[in-house]
């Protein structure tokens, strides 16, 4: 379990001075914990016996051991490629890759979609639905992959669904942005500098954003309305998006459900535009032409 999920597992037993503290942390996590226990209440104004007593409540022996897993939690969101292969490589069990790597992205899966709030996951369907908000989506260097599917399916959901571009014309497209349109980004570990300049811009110009991260969270999240953390780590150099295209899914088929009578329509006239292209072979039909 993440620091910042201990601490807020405890929140219901702190007092309203802990929990100016637990919404500092928040605020700027995990950066704001590595200074020392009087900087962090500094900013979070409040006693360093405030902090201790919040700590306490967490599970934490003190404010070292809270320190110390803040700072291996950090370095577990920078490692890159060759340094999260080094990390598993010395834990991995005896076993055929298609079991070692398949049972941790299910279990990633699994826990993914235990953590999250329905409620939280229905709001997020009510923007997609929402016909007078457009859809704004932006993915990064390999989630980039996962936003270009978000958009071809709402896109055929319903009208007015943008991607941005991963090249420098995506300003171009934040001129369109205004108050009440949706941002969808997708931002894992090692959270990319356009993704997080993307999402400002759009918060700046009214927007509500919508993320989609991992455990540790992009700080894209300090100025998300909707933020979904998946578990993305598996034995490998590189991270698992399972839980991440589980979740998509998921709201594609709800928003699909929740518009089926304009789907329908939409999908019968997308469809008569493939025949009339021939982009699908249509067995037993036209054989020889």
């Amino acid at each position: 379990m993440r620091v910042i999920d201990r601490i807020m597992a405890a929140r219901d037993q702190m007092t309203p001075s802990e929990r100016q503290l637990v919404q500092a942390l928040l605020d700027d996590y995990p950066v704001v914990g590595l200074g020392s226990i009087t900087e962090l209440a500094g900013i979070a104004k409040v006693s360093t016996t405030t902090v201790a007593r919040m700590l306490q409540k967490a599970g934490f022996g003190g404010y070292p051991q809270f320190q110390a897993q803040v700072r291996l939690e950090l370095k577990a969101m920078i490692l890159d490629p060759a340094a999260k292969r080094d990390e598993w490589k010395s834990e991995l069990p005896d076993e055929h890759i298609l079991n070692r790597f398949g049972a941790r992205a299910i279990e990633n899966q699994r826990r993914s979609l235990e953590d999250i709030d329905p409620a939280e996951f229905d709001s997020l369907c009510s923007l997609l639905c929402d016909p007078d908000r457009r859809i704004f989506i932006a993915g990064g260097r390999i989630t980039g992959a996962l936003a270009q599917y978000l958009y071809l399916h709402l896109q055929m959901v319903r009208p007015d669904v943008r991607l941005l571009p991963e090249a420098a014309s995506w300003t171009h497209d934040l001129l369109e942005v205004r108050e009440g349109d949706v941002l969808v980004a997708l931002d894992v570990r090692r959270y990319e500098n356009t993704t997080l300049t993307i999402g400002q811009m759009c918060h700046e110009r009214g927007a509500e954003i919508v993320l989609v991260t991992d455990q540790w969270r992009s700080p894209i999240h300090r100025f998300a309305k909707h933020t979904f953390g998946m578990r993305v780590a598996a034995p490998s150099a590189w991270d698992s998006m399972a839980a991440v295209l589980v979740l998509l899914e998921c709201a594609i088929a709800e928003t699909q459900e929740r518009l089926w009578e304009s789907v329908k329509s939409r999908t019968e006239e997308l469809e008569q535009a493939f025949d009339r292209t021939r982009l699908f072979r249509k067995f037993g039909q036209n054989a020889n032409r």
